[in-house]
């Protein structure tokens, strides 16, 4: 499997050239490193060069790294990890990219390199806030027009921003701040003195 893997490191490595900022062995999977701005560049080149064809992308999602590990981190906030499968070679790629802002991330769309992930950039866009740049169609797709923030960042609290319920007397959905008080829940202690005895 290392060997494998091996190769696909070198010909990736060899492909990408000065587009690829890490290529990373670990876990018996291959993950490489673009910039934001030659992500559609690199994208194009994996899956239309006869060494590399990855002709799918499985997956799309967004990350964010403002507190990775419990540890502090050191580089951009968020990022775009994209899961790609060759079916002609049998191999697996993980690509990432990171945002180069972290107040607006952006990257760019790969809805026509692989049409599939059409939804998958408006899952990211919605819960984690990246705009992916020449998206056809880029809206919500999980939480509602109304809704305020993106739910999956870090800083995202567990009650959020706003509720929304039906108001009988207007006769339609009302929003209004959050009335959830915060409260901190403590296990129940029975102290007994012939408990359990």
């Amino acid at each position: 499997m290392a060997s494998k893997l091996e190769a696909l490191k070198s010909v990736v490595e060899q492909v990408l050239g000065g587009k690829l900022v890490s290529a990373t062995l670990a876990l018996d999977e291959l993950t490489i490193v673009c910039k934001a701005a030659d992500l559609t560049d690199v994208a194009t080149t994996l899956r239309d060069h006869a060494g590399l064809s990855f002709e799918q992308c499985t997956d799309l999602c967004g990350m964010d790294y403002s507190s990775y590990r419990d540890e502090p981190w050191d580089g951009p906030r968020f990022a775009v990890v994209l899961h790609l499968l060759s079916i002609k070679h049998n191999w697996r790629l993980r690509l990432r990219a990171f945002a180069e802002e972290d107040d607006f991330p952006v990257v760019p769309s790969l809805v026509n390199v692989w049409n599939g992930i059409n939804w998958f950039e408006r899952e990211a866009f919605d819960l984690y806030g990246i705009v992916f740049d020449g998206h056809p169609d880029l809206r919500r797709l999980l939480t509602d027009y109304g809704f305020v923030g993106h739910p999956f960042r870090k800083d995202f609290p567990i009650s959020g921003y706003v509720e929304m319920r039906y108001d009988p007397a207007e006769g339609r959905v009302v929003y209004q701040p959050v009335t959830i008080e915060p409260r901190e829940i403590t296990p129940r202690i029975i102290r007994e003195e012939n408990y359990g005895g």
